[in-house]
């Protein structure tokens, strides 16, 4: 057996990633320029990383490691920054969002590198469905342990934070009725959903062999699980959310979970068992159909509430433990989504004015920007 080494990282450190949609100027379409971006910024310098995704229409910024709020948004507008000024200079536009309103699946074309390529053969026009875009958080941990509990501690909240950063109700042209329209897409992958109840690392090492001599993966990049750990890099990921529409909404949500991580470690609230999972698809359904007016039923504690009114419970339970200024801050920009509500109701506002779907794209460029 080829054991995964779990790498140790510092404790509750960050790291953020964000899929990027690329818009024409002209009918703010997705285009296909990711190749001339990346073309274009190749021998510049810029913080962080940006490289290509599945389809020619997005790119991925990923940021380095970070501890605490503020050195973590400020790379975040750097690499903004960095993506408006070229856009602007190839005459495109770059914006959040977790799918593009009105895009067509048929006219996406796939990046041209092998592991892209072999996704398409292997999943067909799912891949071109894939064109969707999420914000991916990483957590360190200290053990592979460590990270197990915090998978399975974390499934208890992933409604909450489906529902906080919920920014894809327009699909293909029409309002889905959806908060987040987004993870209909990812949920249609075999290895997508939750990973298998293990809280052992030599456990999960056992599963992984057995899947991999069985032909079924390769890596763990081929699950496309909710949650999903990275071995080499010492992280546990959080994989559920729409990429926002700002930078700082990105970095609130990472120092949310930054904030509950700390809190679950410390206080262990519940013995995990796989009951976890029980509700786990009704909560998850909830979240993206109904955003903070959806359900989440705990089955550990035998209650049931309104996501919004567990987000605000779940505040209350941090906010007594806040290490730093930019720490409440970030709690405090979550506290007003659940008051003001989410980009999901905001691009509803912005679509209602005019009742164009193109217009509310560059609503989002300019928003994304930060000049809205």
């Amino acid at each position: 057996m080829n054991d995964l080494e779990f790498r140790q990282s510092s404790p509750l450190s960050l790291g953020v990633e964000l899929e990027l949609q690329l818009v024409n100027t002209r009918d703010h379409d997705l285009t296909r320029a990711a190749s001339d971006l990346l073309s274009f910024l190749k021998n510049r310098s810029y913080t962080g990383e940006i490289k290509p995704e599945i389809t020619e229409s997005m790119i991925e910024v990923s940021t380095g490691i970070h501890s605490t709020y503020d050195p973590l948004v400020q790379e975040l507008r750097s690499i903004r920054d960095t993506l408006t000024a070229a856009t602007e200079t190839l005459n495109i536009g770059v914006t959040g969002g977790g799918a593009h309103p009105f895009q067509r699946w048929t006219e996406r074309r796939i990046f041209d590198r092998p592991r892209f390529r072999h996704v398409s053969g292997l999943y067909g026009y799912l891949a071109k469905q894939f064109t969707v875009f999420g914000q991916h958080i990483h957590v360190g941990c200290a053990s592979g342990d460590d990270a197990l509990y915090l998978l399975h501690a974390w499934a208890r909240y992933i409604p909450q934070l489906i529902a906080l950063s919920a920014c894809s109700p327009f699909y293909q042209g029409v309002d889905t009725a959806f908060e987040s329209s987004r993870l209909n897409a990812v949920f249609a992958f075999p290895l997508s959903g939750r990973a298998p109840f293990v809280l052992k690392w030599d456990d999960f090492n056992l599963y992984f062999d057995r899947m991999r001599k069985a032909g079924i993966v390769e890596s763990m990049k081929d699950f496309y699980w909710d949650i999903r750990p990275k071995p080499e890099y010492g992280t546990m990921e959080i994989r559920i959310c729409d990429t926002p529409l700002t930078v700082e909404r990105a970095a609130a949500l990472a120092l949310y979970v930054q904030a509950l991580s700390r809190w679950l470690l410390e206080t262990r609230p519940n013995q995990l068992t796989e009951d976890i999972y029980l509700a786990y698809s009704f909560n998850r359904f909830q979240a993206c159909r109904f955003g903070m007016e959806g359900e989440l039923v705990d089955v550990l504690v035998e209650t049931r509430r309104p996501i919004g009114e567990d987000i605000l419970a779940t505040l209350d339970l941090l906010t007594p433990r806040v290490k730093d200024d930019g720490e409440a801050k970030a709690l405090s920009a979550i506290a007003a989504i659940v008051r003001n509500g989410n980009e999901a109701r905001w691009m509803r506002e912005q679509y209602n004015l005019n009742g164009s779907l193109p217009d509310l794209v560059w609503s989002q460029v300019r928003r994304f920007r930060g000049e809205e």
